[in-house]
């Protein structure tokens, strides 16, 4: 028996047709029109649904959503759906029982499943309703049944399989696009695909569209940094672990529907690793790869690196002067700070311990002049309080190594810290004497220093004080 319901402000009829009550696997086949592209902030403007039950379609609904907001005009000219379009049409929590319904007990099926999924579980988390369907992609399905096509986008596949599609771009249409390609697939020896593609363990539910679910099988378990690509390979995100698999996993297993969420999980195509010896050389690595690729979706380590730095010279008088100003690429500095708050503190207390005058060391910005000369030492005299002062910064700057283990029985990791700063890491061999700054610099790789290393390594050492081994 057939029931039509029908609603004085529809525009379209929304049909459900009863199945017999079964405990076979039933399919929600879904698609959904939006204002937008995450849930987050955007609504729903049109819903279908086909219950399959492997065979045939047993049951259909379908009903365009007033999403209680303005539809752009971009999205009108794609999909034909406008303000006028909606405005008698129901609000979404008119429909979210109905729905619920039909959703909550079968497999949630759809061509890009998880932006689907995640407009229709936010819009109904709203209402009070909590879905929890296994969920199935009939684009990565495709990539299994059929591998190797050109494209896997809805319109190319139903060109490609001679599958017409009634209303392009809207619900119904692509819905009915998608039970007929998803009938494809059964023909075709889906079924096994389907069954693995269910299981827990399978990635398949959760994983990102464009994302090889190898690139996930292939991590290790290991230390290590991790690269997210886009489609161009150009690195997106960058990240450290301690177990790579399990922290690369840990991305994808939570559908957040803010806008952020979702763009970065449609940007990722591949995924590349680096293998480290412990979680220290992972963190170090992962700073510095940061740094230097800057990539899109990593904000907490892209703060400007040291901005400012303490020079000294010798004036046209001869006396060693000592100055704050902003850090120059070629200029060596005696030592560098983030804040110029932070680098003119240190300076003051230099100035008060040893006595230095404030004009030589520009903290009096007034002009030096010959009646000054009256109240200094001679320049010998003075620059010696300098070179003292100097002399007590080296000596707070402390340089020393970090020894630990490497991959393997053969090697040693080891990072170097010279004069407070981080120089560089890599591996030495295990029976390695180490001795000078100097004789570890051929044997390591430099890399920039910054706070994040600066304050991973000096934590670990308070943690693990055996191994650091202080150096000349």
């Amino acid at each position: 028996m057939k029931i039509k319901f029908y609603h004085k402000t529809l525009l379209h009829i929304y049909t459900l047709t009863p199945a017999v009550a079964t405990f076979e696997v039933m399919y929600a086949i879904v698609d959904i029109e939006t204002t937008g592209g995450h849930a987050a902030a955007n609504g729903i403007t049109e819903i279908a649904v086909y219950i399959h039950d492997g065979n045939r379609v047993t049951r259909h609904f379908e009903t365009l959503v007033n999403p209680l907001q303005k539809i752009p005009p971009y999205i009108t000219a794609l999909t034909g759906i406008s303000n006028d379009t909606v405005k008698d049409a129901p609000a979404f929590e008119a429909i979210a029982p109905v729905l619920y319904e039909l959703l909550c007990n079968n497999i949630f099926v759809a061509h890009n499943v998880n932006f689907d999924y995640s407009f229709i579980n936010h819009q109904l988390k709203a209402c009070g309703f909590e879905l929890y369907s296994k969920k199935l992609c009939t684009v990565r399905l495709g990539r299994k049944i059929f591998p190797g096509l050109p494209s896997y986008s809805l319109g190319n596949l139903c060109r490609h399989f001679d599958i017409a599609i009634n209303g392009r771009h809207r619900a119904g249409g692509d819905a009915l696009a998608t039970v007929k390609l998803f009938e494809h697939y059964l023909a075709n020896g889906g079924e096994t695909a389907i069954q693995q593609m269910l299981k827990k363990s399978s990635g398949e539910q959760w994983l990102p569209l464009h994302l090889d679910k190898k690139d996930i099988e292939q991590l290790p378990t290991c230390p290590g940094v991790y690269y997210f690509h886009n489609a161009k390979h150009k690195i997106i995100y960058t990240g450290k672990a301690v177990n790579l698999k399990k922290r690369v996993t840990s991305h994808f297993t939570h559908n957040d529907p803010d806008r952020k969420r979702q763009n970065f999980l449609r940007n990722i195509h591949k995924i590349t690793y680096r293998e480290c010896a412990t979680e220290l050389e992972a963190i170090v690595l992962e700073s510095a790869e940061i740094k230097k690729h800057w990539p899109k979706y990593n904000v907490s380590q892209k703060q400007p690196g040291q901005r400012f730095a303490l020079y000294s010279f010798e004036d046209s008088r001869g006396f060693i002067r000592l100055a704050i100003d902003r850090k120059k690429k070629h200029l060596p500095h005696l030592y560098s700070f983030n804040l110029l708050h932070e680098g003119m503190v240190m300076l003051k207390k230099m100035v008060e311990e040893f006595e230095l005058n404030e004009k030589l060391c520009f903290l009096d910005k007034t002009a030096f002049t010959e009646n000054d000369l009256a109240f200094l030492d001679p320049p010998a005299k003075y620059n010696g309080k300098i070179k003292k002062a100097l002399e007590a910064l080296d000596q707070q700057l402390p340089t020393f190594a970090v020894v630990d283990d490497g991959k393997n029985d053969n090697e040693k990791l080891c990072l170097l810290i010279d004069r407070g700063c981080f120089w560089g890491m890599g591996y030495i061999p295990a029976q390695q004497p180490l001795q000078s700054s100097h004789q570890l610099k051929n044997l390591l790789q430099p890399y920039a220093d910054n706070d994040t290393i600066r304050n991973s390594i000096y934590s670990f050492v308070e943690q693990n004080p055996e191994k650091m081994i202080r150096l000349i």
